[in-house]
């Protein structure tokens, strides 16, 4: 399972199949944790000093396939653009990959495709839960995490950073589950998360997105 797969596990309703988040931002995230599998997988780095790319850029380490047909598309995207900032490619991981996961999640067992139109004019997809046990000891592990404030694990570590950088913490774990209040939570999550890298470059491509979007709308309204 890959981390990306986690994360839109955890973010789609069991019961509706519906995401619990914005659209256009989890696909953010999903790239980003297409990034963090290729960081763990010590394929992708950030460039420190004295590299030939830039500091703070995206730099590949090891180019070799993973094995996985999702991370070595991402991995070869990567590799196109490196030298770029973080943050302005994770979107382009994020581009169409969403359903590409929801059918491997399908094809495990774990999801089931449901279809339908909305005023029975346009067509909708949904992915409600059909076996729900990995699901159940994942979320177990983050709000383990959660509740202690700490973890070793790095992908779990991940997947929290992930889903306080989409701030949606409270969308994937109910705070009462751990005794704690919203606030309490998201705090634990920023803890976990630190000073992830690739955290750090969903939130600032979400914010740039969000913003893109709010001129946008002023400028169509004469703002």
């Amino acid at each position: 399972m890959l981390i990306a797969e986690d994360l839109l596990l955890l973010l789609t309703a069991d019961d509706s199949g519906k995401l619990a988040a914005d659209g256009t931002n989890v696909n953010i995230a999903l790239g980003g944790a297409l990034l963090a599998e290729l960081s763990l997988l010590m394929r992708v780095d950030v460039a420190g000093s004295d590299e030939q790319v830039r500091e703070g850029r995206l730099a590949v380490r090891d180019s070799s396939p993973t094995g996985d047909g999702v991370l070595d598309e991402a991995l070869a995207t990567v590799g196109h653009k490196e030298g770029e900032k973080p943050q302005s490619v994770v979107a382009t991981l994020g581009k169409r990959v969403r359903p590409r996961l929801y059918e491997r999640l399908a094809e495990g067992g774990l999801v089931r495709a449901e279809q339908g139109r909305i005023l029975g004019i346009f067509p909708v997809h949904r992915w409600p839960a059909e076996h729900a046990d990995h699901e159940t000891a994942l979320r177990a592990d983050v709000l383990t995490a959660l509740r202690h404030g700490v973890t070793t694990d790095a992908r779990t570590r991940a997947l929290i950073s992930l889903l306080c950088a989409l701030k949606a913490v409270h969308k994937a774990v109910a705070s009462e589950s751990v005794g704690l209040s919203r606030r309490e939570l998201n705090e634990r999550a920023k803890r976990i998360a630190g000073d992830d890298w690739v955290g750090k470059a969903v939130r600032s491509a979400i914010n740039s997105e969000d913003a893109a979007i709010y001129a946008g709308g002023g400028a169509a309204h004469g703002f």
